[in-house]
């Protein structure tokens, strides 16, 4: 508890401090208002604030019901966001005001003979009107697209169609339809009828098969209990695979280190996957059959480059896949392709990932995409091919932190498997 108790007291400790800082700015362009009016302003400031921090610890040490944690979450959110967007116009003002101190004081006696003391008021007064109100302005455009960005577009399902060339595939796999959800993070969902439209757009695709590329929840195996019944109907013909994520091992709840708790989470979180008739991969692999012909599918449990854990193990899941015409990967973190796939693994013909998110913010056109998450992830959103190797990137199903999207909205993937070279 203490690893999330000790960040939180800091961040909230640190929010106040911002918190203040603004109150005084806002207030010091509000000089006209009277004794109650001002009162008011600062019983509504202070009482917001004050609850929203409480509601937060509540929210998560008391594992709330989904809808106040979520309403909770998503207020801090914003109102972080909102701060953080004026903070700089507040900085700005108060370093013209220094300015203009430090000036008057090196030239008072000029400056008094040539400019009288009342104009420097009311100019000084009228310009911090103008910088407070246009970073109020400012902070305004943010809130309204990320609030946006949550009622209209966090399960704003789009499917994409992509077709995967593949130069070894038996003919009989020719035309097989490939679906990839990834990035459930059922923890965060508060929309129980939203998701099931989801799950309703895949099905009627109609894939031979799916891949889940990790992160069922956020932390807990619990949080599925809501959802289970839902993704239950995910289902195809020749099988549903999965593989887990960064989140669904417990590590940013439990801690790294190993506990009692967090193994038994860990084993609730791979029963979900069987209750969902999911075939889960953890370092190991599958044979796919069509018609006398077969590929191979291969899991390996989570892997990623920095913080991330390496829990994967490559040399396990390629074991007895030599002899197979086509080898495909599910490894949730894409930042595994570049660091292990690409220099070890030449036969892995194609890799399937999620874990970016895409940042749930960014821009994604058929021919142009951007987001801040490029910065961190060479690989974060689509196709990405090295010679004869292949990587695709799902930007996720569901959402963690921010509760929406902003022009990164989540995906359904739905692969056609072709014959043939790949295409540049």
């Amino acid at each position: 508890m203490s690893d999330r108790l000790i960040p939180l007291i800091f961040i909230s400790i640190l929010l106040l401090v911002i918190d203040f800082y603004i109150y005084r700015a806002v207030v010091s362009i509000k000089k006209k208002w009277g004794p109650a009016k001002h009162q008011a302003f600062t019983y509504a400031w202070w009482g917001f604030s004050v609850l929203l921090i409480i509601g937060v610890f509540i929210s998560i040490f008391f594992n709330l019901q989904l809808t106040p944690r979520a309403i909770i979450l998503v207020a801090f959110f914003l109102t972080i966001v909102t701060k953080i967007f004026l903070l700089p116009f507040v900085l700005i003002d108060d370093l013209r005001r220094a300015i203009i101190w430090l000036k008057r004081k090196a030239f008072s006696k000029k400056k008094a003979d040539t400019i009288p003391e009342k104009r420097s008021e009311d100019e000084k007064i009228s310009r911090s009107q103008f910088i407070i109100k246009a970073g109020i302005a400012v902070a305004a455009v943010p809130l309204a697209s990320l609030t946006w960005g949550i009622v209209s577009s966090a399960y704003d399902y789009q499917i994409k169609r992509r077709k995967l060339y593949l130069p070894n595939l038996p003919k009989e796999f020719d035309g097989i339809k490939l679906g990839q959800i990834s990035d459930i993070h059922s923890g965060s969902f508060y929309n129980k009828k939203a998701v099931l439209g989801g799950v309703e757009m895949l099905l009627a695709e109609k894939p031979d098969v799916i891949f889940f590329t990790g992160d069922i929840v956020n932390n807990l195996a619990n949080e599925m209990r809501d959802y289970q019944d839902l993704f239950a109907k995910v289902k195809a013909p020749l099988g549903v695979f999965s593989t887990l994520g960064n989140h669904d091992y417990g590590d940013y709840y439990f801690g790294r280190g190993p506990s009692a708790a967090k193994a038994k989470n860990l084993q609730d979180v791979i029963k979900t996957h069987k209750h969902l008739n999911w075939d889960l991969l953890m370092n190991e692999n599958r044979r796919l059959k069509v018609d006398g012909a077969d590929i191979a599918i291969l899991g390996i449990e989570n892997w990623g480059t920095g913080r991330f854990p390496k829990y994967g193990r490559m040399d396990l899941a390629v074991k007895g896949t030599e002899e197979a015409p086509v080898k495909l990967l599910l490894s949730h973190d894409p930042s595994h392709w570049r660091a292990e796939v690409l220099p070890k693994y030449p036969q892995i013909d194609a890799m399937f990932s999620g874990h970016t998110h895409g940042m749930q913010f960014g821009v994604i056109t058929e021919h142009y995409q951007w987001s801040p998450v490029q910065y961190i992830y060479k690989e974060w959103a689509g196709f990405y091919r090295e010679m004869n190797q292949q990587l695709y990137v799902n930007v996720g199903y569901g959402f963690l932190g921010y509760p929406g999207r902003v022009g990164v909205l989540p995906e359904i993937t739905i692969f056609e498997l072709t014959r043939g070279s790949i295409q540049a």
